[in-house]
């Protein structure tokens, strides 16, 4: 199933990490506005998740492209 431009929709996992990629990137900022060293932690979740997005998004890509 493609949108009206043509383009395919990005893969389930790939939206999904980009969700969690995006909420722990709030967390993040709302930790260390209120003084909280935790925000680190949220920062490396937010950098694994990224990671994890273009991985799938990237993997979709090739296998629409070689089928």
């Amino acid at each position: 199933m493609t949108d009206p431009t043509g383009a395919a929709p990005m893969p389930r996992l790939a939206v999904y990490a980009l969700i969690v990629c995006v909420l722990s990137a709030v967390a993040a900022v709302v930790s260390f506005v209120e003084g909280s060293w935790l925000g680190v932690l949220w920062i490396a979740i937010t950098g694994l998740t990224s990671n994890m997005c273009w991985y799938y998004a990237r993997k979709a890509r090739m296998e629409k492209a070689a089928g």
